[in-house]
């Protein structure tokens, strides 16, 4: 078995100069350029990890506040024909409990130059509408999973439904939303030991493993560092049972430092937000399900379009807003910095 090496830097982007508000993309101040759209079509789940949401639920946004599907499809739109956004990806809360998913993801399919579609669930309910977003043009799923043992499922979310989300999973491979990617947290205490089993069961069905190190974006505020099962910790539990390869395909700006297993020609990713930030290769920008751009999954500012929208503004101003509120984003989260201070909207609300 093979002793991992440590992660590496991210690469960070060339400097790239801003043009004036009316034309070019999402570049901030320093060089970075978005491409990557993340859209919250929801604040609503129906689990409660215990990460994200107290058992209780929160309190849900207004339906009056939300972006209408034909709010959510022209923002997307402006992003883009006019912003040079390339891939987009919806999320939640729960995107599958948006009645209108399917009409969404058709729309944006057929944009042009047509982005590419993912999106992120639990997979309650995917089972079910898995065939219906193959159909709407959806490229891939992300599927969120930490355990496979049906009574720790229980106590992650306080929901039984493991079962569900392992059909919505095979439902998704069979209708060709693949890759098939598994994101996992791991928590010290409760289910670190499900690392391997987890790996081993994606190797058996060929789905691509991704764990993420626990970030402060729960609703309680509990997230302590000292706490957090971090991206060596990881893979100190992987490399005690599985022989893991760099992978030498470039990173460019995706999150997951990959790792061959085995030979196998599969891959196992490992998500280090925290100890090993990848702030400076950072191309997204996110959409919540209230119309507020936020430049950074950290951020302590948000900017409103929702309001601009409608009170009729055209294109071109959205446009320009959504330019000037990239400009403002930060070189990183600062999550070690004394003065970081959690983002007041949990994950959820924000969207992944």
């Amino acid at each position: 078995m093979t002793t991992p090496s440590p992660l590496p830097d991210p690469r960070v982007r060339p400097q790239v100069v801003a043009g004036n508000p009316g034309s070019g993309g999402l570049v901030d101040r320093h060089g970075r350029v978005a491409t990557d759209l993340r859209v919250s079509l929801t604040d609503r789940c129906n689990l409660r990890c215990t990460y994200c949401m107290p058992p209780e639920g929160l309190q849900w946004l207004p339906k009056v506040e939300q972006l209408t599907d034909e709010e959510v499809v022209r923002l997307v739109r402006i992003g883009v024909e006019h912003l040079g956004i390339r891939e987009v990806r919806f999320t939640g809360g729960e995107p599958l409990l948006r009645p209108g998913l399917p009409g969404i993801v058709a729309a944006t399919t057929a944009l042009r130059p047509r982005p590419e579609v993912s999106l992120t669930t639990n997979a309650v309910g995917l089972s079910r509408m898995a065939p219906a977003l193959a159909a709407a043009g959806l490229d891939r799923i992300n599927v969120s999973l930490d355990t496979l043992d049906r009574e720790r499922f229980k106590q992650l979310t306080y929901r039984d439904r493991l079962p569900d989300v392992l059909a919505g999973l095979k439902a998704a491979k069979d209708a060709g939303l693949t890759p098939v990617k598994i994101n996992t947290v791991l928590l010290r205490g409760i289910n670190e030991d499900d690392a391997v089993p987890l790996l081993e069961y994606c190797l058996e069905h060929g789905y691509e493993l991704r764990f993420i190190e626990q970030m402060p974006l729960d609703a309680h505020h509990a997230w302590t560092r000292g706490e957090m099962v971090t991206a060596e910790d990881i893979l100190a539990k992987l490399t005690a049972a599985h022989t893991l390869v760099p992978d030498v395909e470039e990173r460019g700006a995706a999150p997951a430092e990959r790792w061959l297993v085995d030979g196998t020609g599969l891959t196992v990713g490992v998500i280090a937000s925290v100890t090993r930030s990848f702030c400076g290769a950072c191309d997204r920008t996110r959409l919540t399900a209230d119309g507020q751009i936020r430049n950074c999954l950290f951020a302590r500012e948000e900017s409103d379009l929702r309001t601009a929208l409608r009170e009729g503004a055209d294109d071109q101003e959205i446009a320009d807003r959504w330019r000037i509120a990239t400009l403002s984003k930060l070189p990183g989260h600062g999550i070690d910095d004394p003065s970081f201070l959690q983002p007041s909207r949990p994950m959820s609300a924000i969207g992944g």
